[in-house]
């Protein structure tokens, strides 16, 4: 048997392969290329005489640079375990020399290996990887949406103060469509009465109109706004307002393109089901959408960033793994007592449980009451919203395994649109 480990970079990856005696047998750098990494297994399998099965492989999860070696060497026949830079870099604490090149990264790595260090670790297949993809370019998405409706709130106090009197949340149709065409307090104090009440009808179907037109302008006459480089803030509140609505549009194409993957995966989980005869009675989508808050996309997350939850073998690694763990620090006879989250592992699946929480004190008595225990234990909001996130990934990691739905009596439903 031969263990190799790989240093992975950008554009270079430097391989070091060990036999059972810890004997450097074989070491290579070879560009991440197709053409140079199948001169590196060519050279390999000459060198060694062995077949991709006798030849167990270990690399680094760096950034997203893994991802092409690591399907390139599964497709031919490698077995590949993937280790956490947070793990190997506590891996290198083991051996006294302090030495950091690519080759010697490579060595540690293959020995790690070779003493059986290294955890399996099975990585998302094709249909987990899409969610993977897709869940992570929404949060990316939505993240941009909300620094832009951050800078439009800004524009909005130097300019119209008295904006959020209006409206109680900025963004809605009608406001955007108010914004748009009057950006600023003069502009709205000059608008004909009756046009400006047929805008806000017709933007909030109905609910509004004259009257509330009148308070506008009303506000406007009397707003507080600064005049200087009215111009400028006019014309970049307007582009912000359109690049929200565009990359909105976006979101929407890709939630829909994550409820499709989502029943090609589910579907693919069900055949499989059948061939290795599960004792999970129900799909993972029906099961965990029975728990408050996971939606579609609340459950891409955790089927992209999960790809195996029986790689937990109890709640608490699952924890860990969304970096909800707390962070103990002691030393001799000194106990930290200000203890902060670990913030290791998924941020994704960190935010996902976060919906979760925020669901769950909403619409489930028994979290809420859980909830509400904390903060009358004099608990912070935000510290009792964690506990709560804690409990939550329990519960799921419970219900994940066993296949069994958090209520019972629950009948799932496939429901036409898409929800946190």
């Amino acid at each position: 048997m031969y263990y190799c480990g790989i240093d992975i970079a950008k554009r270079e990856h430097k391989a070091c392969v060990l036999n059972d005696r810890g004997q450097e047998v074989f070491h290579q750098r070879f560009k991440n290329r197709r053409l140079d990494a199948n001169r590196f297994v060519r050279q390999l399998q000459e060198k060694l005489g062995a077949k991709p099965e006798e030849v167990t492989v270990v690399m680094e999860a760096t950034g997203h640079y893994w991802l092409n070696l690591y399907g390139f060497l599964t497709q031919r026949g490698f077995q590949v375990r993937v280790l956490n830079p947070i793990q190997s870099d506590a891996a290198r604490n083991l051996y006294l020399r302090k030495t950091k090149t690519d080759a010697r990264d490579a060595f540690i790595l293959a020995d790690l290996l070779r003493m059986d260090r290294v955890s399996d670790s099975r990585q998302p297949n094709d249909g987990l990887l899409r969610l993977q993809a897709l869940e992570r370019f929404r949060y990316e998405l939505v993240s941009r949406i909300g620094s832009l409706k951050q800078r439009v709130l800004g524009i909005l106090d130097r300019i119209f103060p008295e904006y959020e009197i209006l409206f109680s949340e900025p963004f809605v149709r009608s406001s955007r469509k108010l914004l748009m065409n009057y950006p600023t307090p003069e502009e709205l104090a000059a608008a004909d009465l009756s046009e400006l009440a047929a805008l806000l009808s017709k933007a909030s179907r109905g609910r509004l109109g004259e009257e509330k037109a009148l308070e506008v302008q009303n506000l406007a006459r009397n707003s507080f706004g600064i005049t200087l480089g009215l111009d400028s803030f006019a014309l970049e509140l307007k582009l912000l307002l359109a690049q929200i609505e565009f990359l909105e549009g976006q979101v929407e194409t890709v939630e829909a393109a994550i409820d499709q993957a989502l029943t090609e995966v589910c579907a693919q989980d069900k055949v499989e089901e059948k061939k290795t005869e599960t004792t999970a009675e129900k799909l993972p989508r029906h099961v965990l959408e029975t728990v408050p808050g996971v939606g579609p996309v609340v459950l891409a997350t955790f089927l992209g960033e999960v790809p195996d939850i029986s790689t937990f073998t109890n709640p608490r690694r699952f924890v860990a793994f969304a970096g909800i763990d707390a962070s103990v620090k002691e030393s001799g006879e000194f106990q930290g007592t200000r203890m902060h989250i670990s913030k290791r592992g998924s941020p994704y699946l960190r935010r996902a449980l976060w919906f979760c929480a925020q669901a769950a004190k909403r619409c489930d008595e028994r979290f809420n009451a859980y909830y509400q225990r904390k903060l009358q234990e004099g608990k912070h909001p935000k510290v009792a919203t964690v506990a709560l996130m804690r409990k939550l990934a329990v519960v799921i990691y419970y219900i994940w395994r066993s296949g069994k739905p958090y209520d019972p009596e629950y009948v799932w439903k496939p429901t036409p649109s898409l929800s946190n």
